[in-house]
């Protein structure tokens, strides 16, 4: 929290840096709950509007639950004030949008949804998925499942490793997890008193690269979380032209047509991916979620939206 003080101090020494040589702003745009302080400091100041982006809140990073510690109260409290302050406020899901309007009761004249983008093209690669499968001991025509993310409750991966307990259970396939976290060491443990170790590889965090030829080596990606403000997990699977089975908290998803909409619980997860394995080959759900992210998710369409957003608020100011 004090250092989040001490970068809102420095936003605000920068901010009267840059307004000295280029001349006065006319409105101010932030992310999070992290430079609200110094949001709130200039436009007291100066009277300048500000709009904020929410990519999520403290409720829904630990794991749609009210911490009960000091800091995040004050987290909670400062996005709290953000969207109170705000002259608009920009949410990336209709998930999103209706958490804060409930938790932080802002107003929908207040609300605009605009999601998160990628570079298309950024993921996808011309690779040979058997030679990086038996690079990782992994038999090449073995079906690999993905999973990539911070290993935390918030994103669900001890969902997946239950689901993929029955999904072993009717077929075979192998489970790949990137990413690090408080539950990684848990997950482990429950494919090991599962049986599934062998059938689970916890890389932890890699590289780019790495995580890139896996994006494109894998047959599907699955995002399991309790809590997804956005998921652009979901824009880089379908950036590899790869189907996604997610949890309903993914507002992503179109069931069956990009992807498999799944209950956040282990046996509709294993019902999502055993659909999937069985229609490798068949179903056209990864290309057709690369058309939606091509006339969706670019970021020209994404940028005229956000003028739009401000066009508005300096109108009103």
């Amino acid at each position: 929290m004090e250092q989040m003080n001490r970068m809102c101090d420095a936003m605000y020494c920068r901010f009267l840096d840059v307004q000295g040589e280029a001349g006065e702003f006319d409105i101010l745009h932030g992310h999070d709950w992290h430079p609200i302080n110094v949001l709130c400091r200039i436009k007291a100041q100066f009277g300048l509007p500000f709009v904020l982006t929410f990519h999520s809140t403290e409720w829904g990073r630990n794991g749609n639950l009210h911490g009960d510690w000091w800091e995040a109260k004050e987290i909670a409290h400062r996005e709290w004030l953000g969207g109170y302050e705000a002259s608009d406020v920009i949410t990336t899901s209709t998930v999103l949008k209706d958490e804060v309007r409930h938790i932080y009761k802002i107003p929908d004249y207040k609300l605009w949804e605009i999601p998160n983008g990628i570079n298309v093209g950024k993921i996808r690669r011309e690779v040979d998925p058997g030679d990086i499968k038996r690079k990782y001991g992994i038999h090449p025509c073995l079906p690999v499942v993905l999973f990539t993310g911070r290993m935390s409750y918030q994103k669900g991966p001890d969902l997946l490793v239950e689901a993929a307990a029955k999904v072993l259970r009717k077929r075979d396939a192998q489970f790949v997890l990137i990413g690090e976290g408080d539950m990684r060491v848990q997950c482990e443990n429950q494919a090991q008193r599962l049986g599934i170790g062998n059938s689970c590889d916890f890389l932890g965090y890699a590289p780019d690269n790495i995580v890139i030829d896996w994006f494109n080596a894998c047959d599907l990606v699955c995002v399991p979380s309790r809590n997804e403000p956005f998921g652009i997990v979901v824009l880089e699977a379908w950036d590899a032209k790869k189907p996604v089975v997610a949890s309903d908290a993914v507002a992503l998803v179109e069931n069956f047509r990009t992807g498999i909409i799944a209950h956040k619980e282990p046996s509709s997860i294993a019902w999502g991916l055993n659909y999937v394995l069985e229609g490798l080959g068949r179903n056209r759900m990864g290309e057709k979620g690369y058309d939606l992210l091509k006339k969706k998710y670019n970021w020209e369409t994404i940028a005229e939206k956000t003028l739009e957003v401000y066009e508005k608020v300096v109108e009103k100011a």
